[in-house]
């Protein structure tokens, strides 16, 4: 990036309720010249896939210097227990609802496609910082001149901390390659930029759940308004990747979500079914507003 460009830290909000679900507030990067939309996100510490859909035709390699980039970092947060670590593998993101009642959402990059990331429950295990790599046999296989223990360093793809879950041979950890984050480019761990995975190192405990999903499609309450956010799904993100357009795979639908999302509120809100269907097919990762005023629910 340019010189003089301040990075922001993660997203980070007071505590979320039952009817305030989104957290962080996204941003607004000027494009210098000699920026990358690769070089943007790392600066920001925000995904590479989601920076990329959520500003379509903006030339990843080449943005025209002045245009205005939306950095992604308002977020529903998923519908998962609000405990531990919350995984959302579509989004690309991990969040982390800490002791204090405050939720910090952080992007990471998954497994890719034939060695994906598991969903569902887990904990963390085990903590190491500075870890040794050990290249399990699949990998070695692959790179047969790998050796057997890599030490810690900066050549080490863990990073300075490892995070260990219960699901053997997967961890979250650093890297040493952090233009990887934000993308599906693992095999199967979960990566995180230096300075995110420090800060969820230093904030976790050994017994600490972690729940892993995957909402492409997700709906929030903030001050009696519901809003939607759709990102592409995990194949979708590799359309993305490689630069092509997603206009011939069609939305996920959003139907389920928002009747979910919308719950006792049933028959209290409207809904601006136009703006839902622009969102769903952009896909930009961005909340939208899609109730019709301000929804104040019967006190009990």
């Amino acid at each position: 990036m340019a010189a003089g460009t301040l990075p922001l830290t993660t997203a980070e909000a007071a505590p979320a309720d039952e009817r305030n679900d989104l957290i962080g507030r996204n941003r607004l990067h000027i494009v210098q010249p000699g920026d990358t939309l690769v070089d943007i996100a790392v600066a920001y510490r925000v995904g590479f896939v989601e920076l990329v859909a959520a500003n379509p035709g903006v030339d990843r390699w080449l943005p025209r210097p002045g245009t205005e980039v939306v950095i992604p970092q308002e977020h529903i947060l998923p519908a998962a227990p609000r405990r531990g670590i919350v995984i959302n593998l579509a989004e690309l993101r991990l969040y982390h609802f800490g002791k204090d009642g405050r939720v910090a959402s952080m992007p990471i990059g998954i497994g890719s496609e034939g060695l994906e990331t598991p969903d569902g429950e887990t904990t963390i295990t085990g903590k190491r910082k500075n870890p040794t790599w050990w290249p399990p046999a699949s990998i070695r296989a692959e790179k047969p001149e790998l050796p057997k223990a890599v030490p810690p360093g900066p050549d080490n793809p863990l990073g300075d901390y490892a995070l260990e879950l219960g699901w053997p041979l997967y961890r979250i950890h650093g890297t040493n390659l952090p233009y990887g984050v934000g993308r599906r480019v693992s095999h199967g761990c979960i990566r995180m930029y230096p300075a995110d995975i420090e800060t969820l190192f230093n904030s976790v405990r050994i017994g600490t759940p972690v729940t892993v999903v995957d909402q492409p499609v997700k709906v929030g309450w903030q001050d009696g308004r519901l809003f939607l956010e759709a990102h592409p799904t995990q194949r979708q993100a590799d359309e993305i990747e490689a630069g092509r357009s997603l206009a011939d795979w069609p939305p996920t639908d959003p139907i389920e979500a928002i009747r979910a999302g919308v719950g006792d509120a049933a028959g209290y809100v409207r809904i601006d079914w136009t703006e839902v269907r622009r969102i769903a097919e952009a896909r930009e990762g961005v909340p939208g507003l899609i109730s019709i005023g301000t929804v104040r629910l019967p006190t009990e």
